[in-house]
């Protein structure tokens, strides 16, 4: 036992002194997979350090007793709890005295990171006087709260500018990245970067021997919050955000800014307490509450599938944008892959993209050599046979597809799953004549499949539960979340944006500008405008999708869809709806400018967004999702649906599913039938209470 720890028991910290004389505080939260901070934890903390500043050591080092990282940061359980009893000041008041008296301890203290350390572990390394990390691939250190509608609250923004300059703090903390090891030493934020099994003595010898900063990282530290630095820096941070997040949307980043700027050359306890107004006034907006749902509908969505997924090699059949992409992702997570067309042309193609993916991706250009052989061109489809998941990802014809199989699965190994990434084909429409339909199941993937972290795993009467826990598990492996949805014409996320895209082009056919148009869904919080959309997805895609969609639906698909010019299918022709130009970047669309002193209709804004609304209610009231946050998260991560606003059903919530209601009707004496009620705005979970 320590001295002065007589009589006092530990539930989440172990406390041990080495023979150096440094004491080892280890962090193992009780019966928790993962170190979060809790006010439990930090209360126990609080103790310790009254008892080390007592009769201090030679040094203390914080280091993680659990082998999946340091600290995942704040327990947003908890934090959601604080908020509702209205008590967040507290809680947050409470962080920063605790971390305050690791800053105040009369010895030297160092933060041993390995794996994770996110947020509030990454606030309380803050505190101490030195980090070290471990070089571990794992080890990555940042402070994400801006991607919770908040900013760090324990002390993060009021440190981190004075530790490593301004600039490079303040985007850290804007963007919410996460930082390697090697990252976070070259701005200064480590100090030591060492191997795993060398943490532990390399944090106790810095702690004993200390270490100078190097002058450039300690003046950066002390200009750039010079008062006239942050007279000049803060309206240039503040138009960069404006690029990417509107401050009514998203006002976290803003207000980080304005405490930066206000409080930024004060004392360290003039900057605690700026930092924590701004932070309680944040996490009661609806922003931060709907962004911390979509945390927690994330974690839903990893946990759906497990681990086990069996796979090892994947095949895929169709080598255009989307199965050649979706065949250069798995191999650049792990699979062994195969690639097999109609012709050697269309799979050359694709490896040439897979090569772009692999140089963007894989930092390390010793390893892309290794990732870019785990993709294999496979003309014959001799990968077939020893596959243990089989992607078909051929044009949205049913009787192609249902030819294919006739001749894939006789070559397909007993227990290997055979999947369509078809986007709107009801699988009921493609299981005919399929042997094992057990085995059979859709994996729709969005485009482009890099950047869309969603993954529909499209169900049906005969599939085997036992399946699709597997493909969950395979997106997992992935880095995509996993819905499952009924597989029912459009699924979930096609059939949810099909209307609201149908209505975009008609209010192009009736001559309202493109841009008039994109410019009001982009206000609303759609990442593009429908529009745009259309011309990235391709006509010839939307036109296919519409005509399997439009006669469930009732719809009209006008003319601007339903028939497509060769040559104008949109981003991929260079001419669509826009004409697309070439940069350093990629594509991008050219917009013609509305005609000078046009006004966009009143009810532009309902007519692109109601329908979408619409047709989730729907959605949820034929069962093509298990529940609404299911619902809300598909619709989120499939299509980029405004976060803020939490999701369709959020919204509804949020607005009120009877004024809702009232302004569809309205749009349908307006402008015609398609804007009635669908079914199931009577459902009484659209009525709960916004927490």
């Amino acid at each position: 036992m320590l001295p002065g720890f007589d009589g006092l028991r530990f539930s989440h910290w172990q406390a041990a002194q080495r023979d150096d004389g440094v004491v080892v505080l280890s962090l193992d939260r009780q019966d928790a997979p993962v170190n979060a901070l809790s006010q439990d934890v930090l209360i126990e903390l609080g103790d310790i350090l009254e008892r080390l500043a007592i009769d201090p050591p030679q040094g203390v080092v914080f280091r993680s007793a659990k082998p999946s990282g340091f600290i995942a940061g704040a327990d947003l359980k908890e934090f959601q709890d604080f908020d509702r009893k209205g008590t967040v000041n507290d809680a947050i008041r409470r962080g920063q005295v605790v971390f305050q008296k690791v800053a105040e301890l009369p010895c030297p203290t160092v933060a041993a990171i390995h794996g994770f350390c996110m947020g509030g572990g990454t606030e309380l390394s803050l505190a101490c006087d030195y980090r070290v990390a471990s070089n571990d691939p794992s080890t990555r250190i940042g402070l994400p709260e801006v991607k919770l509608g908040i900013f760090p609250g324990w002390g993060g923004s009021a440190r981190l500018p004075r530790l490593v300059g301004a600039p490079a703090a303040m985007d850290m903390m804007l963007t919410g990245r996460t930082l390697s090891a090697a990252a976070a030493r070259g701005i200064g934020l480590v100090d030591k970067v060492v191997e795993p099994a060398l943490l532990e003595d390399s944090a106790a010898a810095l702690a004993l021997k200390g270490t100078q900063r190097p002058f450039k990282q300690r003046f950066m530290g002390w200009a750039t919050n010079s008062w006239l630095a942050r007279k000049i820096l803060a309206p240039q941070m503040a138009k960069q955000v404006a690029r990417k997040a509107k401050k009514d949307q998203y006002p976290a980043p803003y207000a980080l800014i304005g405490v930066w700027e206000r409080a930024g050359g004060s004392g360290i306890q003039a900057r605690l307490d700026a930092e924590r107004k701004a932070v309680v006034k944040l996490a009661g907006t609806p922003t931060a509450r709907n962004l911390i749902r979509i945390f927690f509908l994330t974690e839903r969505l990893k946990g759906l599938g497990g681990k086990d997924h069996g796979i090892r090699h994947v095949h895929v059949v169709g080598a255009g944008v989307m199965g050649g992409d979706i065949a250069a992702w798995s191999a650049y997570k792990g699979f062994e892959v195969t690639l097999q067309d109609r012709e050697q042309r269309f799979i050359d193609g694709a490896l040439d993209r897979a090569q772009e993916l692999f140089a963007k991706r894989v930092k390390d250009e010793a390893r892309r050599p290794a990732v870019a052989a785990r993709l294999k061109g496979d003309l014959a489809g001799a990968g077939v046979a020893e596959a243990d998941l089989v992607i078909e990802a051929i044009i949205e014809n049913p009787e192609a597809k249902r030819d294919l199989y006739q001749v894939l699965e006789p070559r397909m190994k007993d227990d290997a799953l055979l999947t369509s990434n078809t986007s709107s084909i009801p699988l009921d429409e493609l299981r005919e004549h399929i042997a094992r339909p057990d085995r059979f199941a859709g994996l729709h993937y969005f485009n482009p499949v890099a950047q869309m972290p969603l993954v529909e795993i499209v169900q049906h009467d005969r599939l085997d539960p036992a399946v699709v826990k597997r493909l969950a598990a395979f997106c997992k492996a992935l880095d995509k979340f996993p819905v499952p949805v009924a597989g029912t014409p459009g699924f979930l996320v096609n059939r949810v944006l099909f209307p609201y895209m149908l209505e975009a082009a008609t209010a192009y056919a009736e001559g309202i500008p493109g841009v008039v148009i994109d410019r009001t869904a982009v206000k609303f919080g759609m990442p593009m405008g429908p529009i745009e959309l259309i011309d990235t997805v391709g006509l010839d895609v939307a036109q296919g999708v519409g005509a399997e969609l439009s006669p469930f639906l009732g719809l009209q698909v006008p003319a601007a869809l339903a028939s497509v010019e060769p040559g104008k299918r949109g981003k991929k022709d260079g001419q669509g709806l826009y004409k697309w130009e070439q940069n350093e970047k990629g594509s991008k669309p050219v917009k013609p400018e509305a005609p000078a002193g046009y006004q966009a209709p009143s009810d532009l804004e309902d007519r692109l967004i109601l329908p979408l609304l619409n047709e989730a209610v729907a959605c949820l009231h034929d069962g093509v999702v298990a529940d609404a946050d299911l619902l809300d998260a598909g619709v989120i991560f499939g299509t980029g649906f405004a976060p803020f606003r939490g999701g369709p059903i959020q919204h509804i919530r949020a607005t009120g599913a009877e004024a809702l209601v009232e302004r569809l009707k309205a749009l349908q004496a307006r402008h015609g039938d398609r804007f009635a009620p669908r079914p199931g705005w009577d459902n009484p979970l659209l009525r709960q209470p916004v927490e």
